[in-house]
């Protein structure tokens, strides 16, 4: 089963230096009936104007995945880790116990990206961080596979978290199709151009759900970047 969510029917809030679209209920937006989506708790469609960004604040566990679509995030914590993630790569922080961080866009230009809450297995880790270029991000049968706590995707180059979920994510070139596995159940995202789902059209910002099926067939309409959150229920 697909259920679509479109870009304009998301929950928005404009802070100014932010612009975002939430998938999910998320600070002032509360909406009852998305709340969460098995252990996928938050996706944030985030644009943070040119010198501005998310201040020092705490959180416990969580484990948090940035995918930078556009410009470039710095991130600093508590722990000591600071790195610049740049657009196509992907970030990830295990707040375990606690940390304490900031996400500031030190460009000159605009930084567009998801942010993306899953729960944690296990609570009380030790808190971490790291970053990773994926180099080859065309999809080429199936997408690629970015960032996965499950033991069969270990030594795939994933980003590690602490959740049997995984995230997938590439670019399609105009007219490409694949079958693309669905382990547990999958929120697709869009984030640029135009494709279909199992026959659905898509656009840019759009979601969906998929729920009881093993599989989904995607087409892109045009050039096309998707990512897809495989989580547990």
């Amino acid at each position: 089963m697909i259920k679509i969510y479109p870009y304009k029917d998301l929950g928005t809030a404009d802070y100014g230096w932010l612009n975002a679209h939430y998938h999910f209920s998320f600070a002032h937006y509360h909406n009852p009936s998305r709340i969460h989506f098995g252990k996928l708790r938050v996706i944030n469609d985030d644009r943070i104007a040119p010198n501005t960004g998310f201040d020092t604040h705490p959180h416990q566990d969580m484990e948090i995945i940035t995918f930078v679509r556009s410009g470039a995030i710095t991130h600093k914590d508590s722990e000591g880790h600071e790195g610049r993630t740049e657009a196509g790569d992907v970030q990830v922080m295990s707040a375990g116990t606690g940390i304490f961080h900031s996400e500031a866009n030190k460009e000159e230009t605009e930084t567009t990206l998801y942010q993306i809450w899953i729960f944690p297995r296990e609570k009380g880790v030790k808190p971490r961080w790291e970053a990773a270029r994926f180099a080859d991000r065309k999809a080429n049968g199936s997408l690629p596979l970015l960032v996965s706590g499950r033991t069969e995707d270990d030594g795939k180059g994933a980003l590690y978290i602490h959740q049997d979920a995984r995230i997938l994510g590439g670019q399609l070139d105009k007219g490409h199709k694949l079958t693309q596995e669905i382990l547990e159940q999958g929120y697709l995202l869009v984030s640029n151009g135009e494709i279909t789902l199992d026959g659905q059209r898509l656009e840019k910002g759009d979601g969906a759900e998929i729920t009881n099926q093993g599989s989904v067939e995607i087409e892109a309409l045009t050039e096309a970047e998707i990512i897809l959150i495989d989580v547990p229920k």
